[in-house]
C-alpha cells in the first residue's frame, strides 16, 4: 500500500525549518511503517523560502516579470525543503529526490521523497501524477488550513468549511489558471487532472498529527474530501 502525501511548504518551513514538527512527523512515519509495513510517497512544497525569493524576483523585476522564472524560483525550494526530508527520512529512503513524475524508478524503499517539476503548476499536481502511477487511491494534501472554505475566509466573512465536495464544485471555486505562488488548498492544474482521472484528494490541516494519524487509520478526521 502506497500513501502520497503532498507536504505542503508552509509545515516544512513557514519561516525558518520548523525543526519541532520535523521531528514529530518523522516519529509518526516511523510508527506507520514498522507497525504497518506501509510505503510513503512525500511531494513537498516551498514555503517560506519560495514565497520570499519569488517576491524579491517580482521586486527587482517590476515590470518585466516572466512566470516561467518566479516558477523555476519557486520550484528550486521545493527541492531543497525536499532534500531535507529526504535526509531526515534516509534510513527509509535510498532513491535520490524525484524531480519528474513521470520518470521514477519503482520503490525500493518504504519512502520517495518529490519535489518540483517544471513551470506551469505546484507540487500537487506532481503529488497526483506519483499517486496515478503508483496505483495510490487518493492524495492527502497537508497545508496550514484545515478544511476547504467555500472562499477565502480571510477576505469573506461569509466563508463556510467543507467536509466533502465534488470535483465540479471546488474547480468552480478554484479556477483553472494557475499563476505562481497562487494561494489555493490544491493547485488548479492538479484538480483538473486528479478530476479527470476520478482521484480523491483530503485537504486537512497538516500540523495536528494525531488528525494525520486517523487519516492514515481511516477514522474519523477533521478536513475536506475532494472527489
Amino acid at each position: 500500500m502506497v500513501t502520497v502525501i503532498s507536504l505542503g511548504g508552509s509545515i516544512v518551513a513557514p519561516d525558518n525549518v520548523d525543526v519541532e514538527f520535523l521531528k514529530k512527523f518523522v516519529g509518526l512515519i516511523r510508527t506507520f511503517i514498522e507497525k504497518d509495513n506501509r510505503h510513503f510517497i512525500f511531494v513537498v512544497g516551498g514555503g517560506s523560502p519560495a514565497r520570499r525569493y519569488q517576491s524579491a524576483y517580482r521586486e527587482i523585476s517590476a515590470g518585466n516579470i516572466k512566470d516561467d522564472e518566479a516558477d523555476w524560483v519557486g520550484i528550486m525550494a521545493t527541492r531543497l525543503n525536499a532534500q531535507l526530508v529526504r535526509a531526515v527520512m534516509s534510513e527509509w529512503c535510498s532513491q535520490e529526490v524525484v524531480t519528474n513524475p513521470l520518470e521514477v524508478d519503482p520503490l525500493t524503499g518504504h519512502v520517495l521523497v518529490a519535489a518540483g517539476w517544471k513551470p506551469g503548476f505546484s507540487t500537487d499536481y506532481d503529488a497526483v501524477l506519483l499517486a496515478e502511477r503508483f496505483g495510490a487511491d487518493m492524495v492527502i494534501n497537508l497545508s496550514n488550513i484545515e478544511k476547504v472554505f467555500t472562499a477565502d475566509p480571510k477576505i469573506d466573512p461569509n466563508a463556510r468549511p467543507i467536509d466533502k465536495i465534488s470535483w465540479a464544485d471546488f474547480r468552480a471555486i478554484v479556477g483553472d489558471e494557475w499563476v505562481p505562488g497562487k494561494n489555493v488548498p490544491f493547485d488548479p492544474i492538479a484538480s483538473r487532472h486528479a478530476h479527470k482521472i476520478g482521484m480523491k484528494v483530503i485537504c486537512a490541516g497538516g500540523r495536528n498529527l494525531d488528525n494525520l494519524a486517523n487519516i492514515l487509520r481511516g477514522e474519523e478526521f477533521v478536513g475536506t474530501e475532494i472527489f
